[in-house]
């Protein structure tokens, strides 16, 4: 029922729903461009609409007073982005652990403008073996979903150039925010 009532209100709202078929049961979930706050309430609605029981990253001071038991009851893990302490392993460990595990991530890791993305998310995928998939939220055609699911080759430079011409043309709301695709590492 959440699913119907989640993706008509989002058809409500003017946006499509889309996701490429042949779901894999584990992968790491790439959310760009994140741009807004409203980025992550599309997003929601969106894992509700495609049924993805996906776990996500937010920053930790977000998960405080009654929004911490929501957040983590709608999948999230809070995370302390400026200190480096095991996390792509513990990351690793868990889709090792679990045979159903799909994990999101911003790349950019803020809604802010950066030089480029961030790598953790590569090296989970990579030390889990599982596939990116390409989530989105794209303003200009009102979709948002997963555009793809690529297996990493482990070539970081081909790796990158692929992800980038997936995402070619996918307008955030703030658009001048929007990160470009490239190793910020």
């Amino acid at each position: 029922m959440l699913k119907a009532l989640s993706r008509n209100l989002l058809k409500l709202f003017g946006w499509t729903v889309i996701e490429p078929p042949a779901r894999p049961a584990r992968a790491v979930l790439v959310g760009y461009p994140h741009t807004s706050n409203w980025d992550g309430v599309i997003a929601l609605f969106t894992k509700l609409a495609l049924g993805l029981d996906a776990r996500w990253l937010a920053k930790e001071s977000l998960f405080c007073g009654p929004l911490d038991w929501i957040f983590r009851r709608l999948g999230g893990i809070p995370i302390k982005r400026n200190v480096r302490n095991g996390f792509v392993a513990d990351m690793v460990a868990q889709f090792a652990a679990n045979p159903n595990f799909l994990l999101v991530i911003a790349p950019e890791g803020t809604r802010s403008l950066t030089n480029g993305w961030k790598s953790g998310f590569y090296r989970i995928a990579l030390g889990a073996q599982v596939p990116v998939a390409l989530a989105f939220v794209d303003y200009a055609r009102r979709q948002a979903g997963i555009l793809t699911y690529l297996t990493m080759t482990g070539d970081p430079a081909t790796d990158i150039a692929a992800i980038a011409a997936h995402y070619e043309g996918r307008v955030g709301k703030h658009p001048e925010l929007a990160s470009p695709i490239r190793w910020l590492d």
